[in-house]
């Protein structure tokens, strides 16, 4: 009873493991076949995205299938889809169950770094490639290639980046040169302004002392004479003048009636000139009086004419 149990038990077991089997191997055979219709339309139509669709097909029947992936990344890398390409390279090595599909995916993915000039990348990609089929010269060859590429890159990048480290140097120094002239041109304004307020101040000291001065400037006097005499020294100082005035107009009118001209030794007064003149004038008239008496006396008078 127990074995027959048993057999009773496996025996459904073993049905659906061969029916998955029987599918399984359907599936293979059908995504081959998509494979091959989208190899056909690429050969002989070239029309990419029908063969497109096709392997797409074939991958979604049997997701393990190298062979698809590998034909619809070269489709992709051929049209220059090399992100598209890239990423089904990189499935075809994963699902790869042979050195040689593995030596072909890593390749071609190298040449897509290639293209892509990524060139550390393309190197690793290579290197792949050899440890799954050493004997293949050709991918020796794009290594070589690839590692030169990869030198002459990291060259080109140091020399940029030293030129760049250079500019920010420049950049650098030339701000700062910018903020010590700004700094010393606001200092040089601030001195200015400093030097001007300095002169307007000390302008403004010199007349606040000067009027300062000129009213704390008095006679020590003043005040004393002010209260003795119930008047200020500047009244004072004009009734001075005012009488100094008077009493020389009146020295003046008194000189001018008193004041005789001196009579220098030996030189005649004025008066005396004066006199003299006269009296000189007198006699010139009487003498010319005279002549002119004498010249009427003897004239003669000039009788008329007989007809």
């Amino acid at each position: 009873m127990k074995r027959l149990l048993i057999l009773l038990l496996i025996c459904p077991l073993g049905v659906l493991f061969a029916q998955d089997v029987a599918e399984l191997e359907e599936a293979r055979a059908e995504s081959k076949r998509f494979v091959a219709t989208a190899n056909e339309v690429l050969t002989q139509e070239g029309n990419f995205p029908k063969a497109e669709g096709e392997y797409r097909k074939a991958i979604a029947k049997n997701p393990e299938s190298a062979v698809a992936k590998y034909n619809l990344a070269n489709s992709y890398y051929n049209t220059q889809k090399y992100d598209e390409a890239s990423l089904r390279y990189k499935e075809t090595a994963k699902v790869a169950q042979t050195k040689a599909e593995k030596h072909k995916a890593f390749h071609n993915q190298g040449n897509v770094f290639m293209e892509k000039k990524q060139y550390k990348e393309a190197v690793e990609a290579y290197k792949n490639a050899l440890r799954n089929d050493p004997t293949d010269d050709e991918t020796r060859y794009n290594l070589a290639l690839a590692k030169q590429k990869k030198k002459e890159q990291e060259q080109q990048q140091q020399n940029q980046d030293n030129k760049d480290q250079n500019q920010d140097q420049q950049n650098k120094d030339q701000q700062n040169q910018d903020q010590k002239d700004q700094q010393g041109d606001q200092n040089q304004d601030q001195k200015d302004q400093g030097d001007k307020d300095k002169k307007d101040n000390k302008g403004e000291d010199d007349k606040k002392d000067k009027g300062d001065q000129g009213k704390d400037q008095k006679d020590p006097n003043e005040d004393k004479n002010q209260d003795q005499n119930g008047k200020s020294k500047e009244e004072e100082e004009k009734e001075k003048k005012e009488q100094e005035q008077e009493q020389q107009q009146g020295n003046k009118g008194d000189q001018q009636g008193q004041q005789k001209p001196q009579q220098v030794q030996g030189q005649l007064s004025p008066q005396q000139i004066k006199s003299l003149l006269e009296a000189m004038n007198n006699q010139e008239k009487k003498v010319q009086d005279k002549m002119n008496a004498k010249k009427i006396k003897g004239a003669k008078v000039k009788s008329e004419k007989d007809w």
